[in-house]
């Protein structure tokens, strides 16, 4: 692989027609970081910033099919998934990256639940992600109700997230980052943890209601940090400032959740 080639990122995940979260959020963040992006589309939702309004699959072979071709004739440097919503999904991704040419950079954001509160996947589903996905991963990005999910009990408090990140490092994979932005207060922390230890990210909380998409766009933006060759940490400490300053900036579009400005490495909006 030459230096040229860095920055390849494969998104596996949901389409948000809205375009603040999934699909889209992603080639944004890719492409805003000087990264090239892929899909291999996993479900359609009929989703704006009030919510999801309804849910279209994509069959299990189709998203094979979609990552085998990008990988065995592009190539990519890291793989991103966001929603997966049923089992044969997730078999259809590890199909995937047992492929020659997958790579080994693997950023799982384990999608459970739409901002607006709706369910996006499956008991079946996330105990497939658990058992199956995540110990292939480099890095996780649960936020703390996804990692109430993961491990089976409630995750509720910056006392708790210790704890909870190295219990889930214990599933199997690479590294986690657990956010802390669910929890109150003018802090907001997230916890990275690997074999090497713990690494607190700690920021003042930017109060807004244009949240839509956040974590869609944190692990892109890892992905694509990871795939242009930085270190895990930097990977973070990147992806985390690319987030803040699109939330600052938001265009404060719709009348829910809205989105992120994703563009504002590229040009502010109305310009």
């Amino acid at each position: 692989m030459t230096e040229a080639n860095k920055g390849r990122v494969l998104i596996v995940a949901g389409s948000d027609s809205g375009g603040g979260a999934g699909i889209q959020a992603d080639i944004k963040t890719v492409t805003a970081l000087g990264g090239y992006a892929m899909t291999a589309v996993t479900a359609l939702t009929i989703q704006d910033t009030l919510g999801v309004h309804g849910i279209v699959d994509i069959p299990a072979e189709a998203v094979a099919r979609q990552m085998a071709v990008c990988l065995d004739d592009i190539g990519a440097d890291a793989v991103k998934t966001g929603m997966l919503h049923s089992v044969e999904v997730v078999e259809a991704v590890l199909a995937g990256l047992a492929r020659p040419s997958a790579p080994s950079q693997l950023v799982v954001d384990p999608v459970m639940v739409a901002k607006g509160g709706a369910s996006l996947t499956t008991d079946a589903t996330v105990e497939a992600i658990r058992t199956r996905l995540i110990p292939r991963a480099s890095v996780i990005t649960p936020n703390l109700p996804e990692a109430s999910t993961l491990l089976g009990r409630a995750v509720t408090g910056l006392a708790d997230m210790d704890r909870a990140a190295f219990d889930l490092l214990d599933l199997g994979c690479g590294a986690v980052l657990l956010k802390g932005g669910h929890l109150d207060g003018e802090l907001l922390r997230d916890v990275l943890a690997s074999p090497e230890g713990l690494v607190y990210f700690d920021d003042p909380r930017i109060v807004t209601t244009s949240t839509h998409g956040t974590g869609c766009t944190l692990a892109s933006a890892i992905a694509t940090g990871l795939a242009q060759g930085l270190d895990l940490v930097a990977a973070v400490r990147r992806a985390r400032a690319y987030v803040r300053r699109a939330l600052a900036t938001a265009p404060g579009f719709g009348h829910g959740h809205g989105p992120l400005n994703h563009g504002h490495t590229v040009q502010p909006f109305g310009v």
